[in-house]
């Protein structure tokens, strides 16, 4: 099946899967409760601030691909669960690496060794590495690996179910932008800094001439 899911849409999945490994004994969620998980400052990359609403519309997204729904309970209080393991039958190991990418983006084999502790326990490195290809290596591909960037040692990974991704420059073009107009406007006014103090001197210069 192809998958494509927009930020929030992900944002939501990530968080329901984090949240069923971590705290079943809250799980499913009430809306209020993804809201919330969705919006947490810690763990997340971006940080967002969704509305109910957003969130409202990213289920109805995700229920029309069957990755999320309404949950059969007995509280008068809707709540939500992923539909994960039956739609694309994950170990739980790659679920761990494909919930750790949804909520933080683009990381590589050690700082996702780190970052899914609380999700799966990956003994070695090279335990991260091989759940990593066998993602990759789904039809389709569920993760795919970025050219390495300059200056670093290890290459990142990226999950795919938002689409294909490229890597991010090491700056983004608009930061990159603002520092160089911040720059220039520095640089401009250094010049006139320095074209006032030629003046000021050539002035006291003549009081002697």
């Amino acid at each position: 099946m192809d998958l494509l899911l927009n930020p929030v849409e992900l944002r939501v999945l990530g968080a329901l899967i984090e949240k069923d490994i971590t705290t079943p004994d809250y799980y499913p969620l009430s809306l209020n409760a993804l809201v919330n998980a969705c919006n947490q400052k810690s763990n997340r990359e971006p940080v967002m601030e969704l509305t109910e609403d957003a969130v409202r519309d990213a289920l109805n997204g995700l229920e029309e691909q069957h990755l999320a729904g309404p949950a059969i309970n007995d509280s008068r209080v809707n709540k939500y669960e992923h539909r994960l393991d039956e739609v694309l039958n994950l170990t739980r190991g790659e679920t761990a690496i494909l919930c750790a990418l949804l909520l933080r983006g683009p990381q590589t084999p050690g700082e996702l060794r780190g970052r899914t502790e609380r999700l799966f326990k990956f003994e070695e490195l090279s335990d991260v590495q091989s759940t990593l290809q066998k993602l990759a290596s789904r039809e389709p591909a569920l993760a795919k690996v970025l050219p390495r960037q300059p200056g670093t040692k290890e290459s990142r990974w990226a999950q795919l179910m938002g689409g294909d991704v490229e890597a991010a420059p090491s700056s983004p073009p608009a930061l990159q932008d603002s520092e160089d107009g911040a720059l220039s406007e520095e640089v401009r006014s250094l010049r006139e800094e320095v074209e006032e103090l030629k003046r000021q001197f050539a002035e006291f210069r003549k009081q002697f001439e």
